[in-house]
């Protein structure tokens, strides 16, 4: 391709998607970081050391952390400097990309939320990490491969796996036995917790259930029924063509989801997941859905007011063989810059890996660690200990099958996507629609800004 035509394609993709973020605030399977000082890590360049630009959208108390492996690093040894920018949220990172391109000014990896998986590989502006595998005989076998295999495309691994979460079910114990219900025994199925959340809102202390209207979820429930959501192999055949979430899976869940509410088995507090916790935390509903990457503030919130327990995420009693697939975001490798800062990058990128640091991270920020060797240290037991309501999440991420539906579905408009599904939920559950016509629109409307995209990467 000319280097003109590349220009423009790129230019193409970048701004659509910028287009699609402008409209609209997106949720990023999991809680969106919170604003913190856009500064870097202020530490000077170690003489005659390799610079790494590190870009990264991990706000609030997680910053430390990440600059906690970042000052880890830079002390193991004296030939590379990393340096860690926070770039705001999501949105905000990939909007400064985009700005950065054409320019010196860019990062040398860039963390990208797992939606934009898709964008980040039809971009050609990275260097798939299978290079770097490749080069060094690295052991790709060391990350968990229901991780590892969302950013595997043609059997290639694209980027590192970095913050890596999915959703499990919390629920309320104290209410469980209020209710006459077994505290460890959650439900397993739609109908299992339909039945569950009816007793409890029929004891007059606190609503059943509540789900965030979060497109993420919708994503999990047609995962765990081995249904794919996009066509093509869930766009990893091919590029997906068309929106499935007018199938018989989605249609399922939604018929379900208004079920509850209809009969008061659960309540609408909208789009929020942080009114979810708010709602959980207070006592006032006795299940939600969120990510295992909220589980230690679940918990601490609720220290001294009730137990929390955790459960799968449910699925209806006749589903076919499924499971969840994992969110949070990843490390890409920018191609613009030269090999020598892109191998140093590399060499900081494979130290984030090493059970030692996965176990500092996943116990500072309640993620799971992207390597297996982590559990066999000291501190990941010790924390399991202390929260065993993770093991939970870990039981249920190693429980799923890898196959197209638990792998993932990648479009070039998933941000967008989510917010039209997020709105067709919107509209079953205020009764302005049919769960099969709010989800045929939902797919139609998908469908035409799947197809508008491949256009622009053709």
């Amino acid at each position: 391709m000319q280097t003109m035509g590349k220009k423009r394609l790129v230019s193409l993709m970048l701004a659509a998607v910028m287009l699609l973020m402008a409209a609209c605030s997106v949720n990023m399977g999991e809680e969106e970081p919170k604003a913190a000082d856009p500064g870097t890590k202020g530490a000077e360049t170690k003489s005659g050391a390799q610079k790494v630009v590190f870009w990264h959208a991990m706000g609030g108390a997680t910053t430390k952390v990440v600059d906690q492996l970042v000052d880890n690093f830079n002390k193991s040894q004296d030939k590379i400097q990393v340096e860690a920018v926070y770039q705001g949220t999501y949105d905000d990172l990939l909007s400064k990309l985009k700005a950065s391109m054409g320019t010196s000014e860019g990062p040398t990896v860039v963390q990208m939320y797992e939606i934009g998986s898709r964008f980040m590989v039809d971009s050609k502006l990275i260097t798939p990490m299978q290079n770097f595998i490749d080069q060094d005989g690295w052991d790709v076998g060391q990350l968990e491969p229901n991780i590892s295999g969302y950013y595997t495309f043609d059997d290639k691994l694209y980027s590192m796996p970095f913050n890596t979460s999915n959703p499990i079910l919390y629920y309320n114990k104290d209410l469980f036995k209020e209710a006459g219900l077994d505290p460890e025994n959650p439900p397993k199925t739609f109908e299992e917790l339909k039945a569950a959340a009816d007793k409890i809102s029929k004891t007059g202390k606190a609503v059943g259930a509540n789900f965030a209207i979060y497109g993420w979820f919708m994503e999990q429930f047609f995962a765990n029924q081995g249904a794919e959501y996009v066509n093509n192999g869930n766009g990893r055949d091919d590029l997906a063509t068309e929106s499935l979430v007018n199938s018989d899976a989605g249609v399922k869940v939604m018929t379900w989801w208004k079920d509850l509410i209809d009969t008061k088995a659960a309540n609408n507090l909208g789009r929020k997941t942080d009114d979810s916790k708010k709602a959980f935390s207070a006592g006032q509903v006795a299940m939600i859905l969120d990510s295992t990457a909220a589980l230690k503030g679940l918990v601490d919130g609720t220290t001294g007011k009730f137990e929390v327990g955790t459960g799968f995420l449910p699925k209806p009693a006749d589903a076919k063989e499924g499971g969840v697939i994992v969110g949070g975001a990843s490390l890409w490798m920018m191609n613009n810059r030269p090999d020598e800062e892109q191998k140093a990058a590399w060499e900081f990128i494979k130290f984030l890996t090493s059970p030692e640091q996965q176990a500092f991270w996943h116990i500072n920020t309640g993620y799971f660690p992207i390597t297996t060797k982590a559990y066999e240290q000291d501190s990941v037991k010790e924390n399991l200990k202390k929260f065993p309501q993770f093991q939970t999440a870990i039981d249920q991420l190693h429980n799923t099958k890898l196959n197209r539906a638990t792998q993932g579905a990648v479009m070039g408009v998933f941000p967008e996507a989510r917010q039209i599904v997020e709105g067709a939920i919107e509209e079953v559950l205020n009764n302005k629609k049919t769960p099969k016509a709010a989800l045929d629109d939902a797919a139609k409307e998908i469908t035409a800004k799947i197809q508008e995209y491949n256009r622009t990467v053709k």
